[in-house]
């Protein structure tokens, strides 16, 4: 029963993801795209754990770990892109 409901996640989620990278391609904005690479990493994430329980195996959390920091730090990063046209400001503040 519990594969059945695993196998059914994973579909669910392939089908979001593939969702996501259409709004990815075809957004309207620059922030819809970032938005929708935001929940492609988190639902890869997910998927990543739902594959670690239906192996029974602890060998994926690093990936886990390692995929939402990386996940993370784009978001930041394409945000502050958005907000100023740099993502590093060579300037110093003295």
């Amino acid at each position: 029963m519990i594969e059945i409901m695993l196998t059914l996640a994973l579909t669910l989620y392939g089908i979001a993801i593939a969702i996501s990278v259409i709004r990815t391609i075809i957004g309207p904005s620059l922030p819809d795209r970032i938005v929708a690479l935001d929940m492609i990493g988190v639902m890869l994430v997910s998927c990543i754990a739902i594959i670690s329980v239906s192996y029974g195996t602890k060998a994926f959390l690093e990936v886990i770990l390692i995929l939402a920091i990386l996940a993370f730090i784009s978001t930041i990063a394409f945000s502050k892109y958005i907000e100023r046209g740099t993502i590093i400001d060579s300037r110093r503040d003295d």
